[in-house]
């Protein structure tokens, strides 16, 4: 069955769903639901990811983190409340939408001093010891004809 999410860095549903499949959502001679309970049955445009996702070692943020942070950068370039929500706490955004990383991992959004935001993601094995960087992201854009 083909995919119905595109692979872009901000994911779009590339067809909608048909009205015979919405109308089983909701059966017949029933009250109508709350908008809010349609969309649990639903995937929602725009998530990071397609399903929960525990990065439980370095090993892991440094392989997946990347592709995740690059879905939730080009977010940030297109949604103001994604960008603040994501600045009060990056951590905790993630969490939000279904990733979690491992105490240790630590992330700063920084706005200051570029015109575009960036990413960057620590490491702290033990909380009095300095943090080491393990990667930063930023947005680059690019102009074509």
């Amino acid at each position: 069955m083909k995919d119905r999410m595109s692979r872009a860095l901000v994911p779009v549903i590339s067809r909608l769903p048909s009205l015979a499949r919405l109308r089983d959502l909701i059966p017949h001679g029933q009250p109508h639901p709350h908008p809010a309970e349609l969309r649990l049955h639903r995937p929602r445009d725009y998530d990071l990811v397609k399903r929960e996702t525990r990065l439980r070692n370095r090993a892991q943020v440094e392989r997946h983190l990347p592709e995740i942070l690059g879905r939730a950068l080009a977010r940030i370039w297109i949604d103001p409340g994604f960008r603040d929500r994501f600045a009060a706490d990056p951590v905790g955004t993630l969490a939000y939408y279904d990733v979690f990383l491992p105490d240790s991992i630590e992330i700063d959004f920084v706005t200051e001093g570029t015109t575009r935001p960036q990413v960057v993601v620590y490491e702290r094995t033990i909380r009095a010891m300095p943090r080491k960087r393990l990667l930063y992201l930023q947005l680059v854009l690019t102009a074509a004809r």
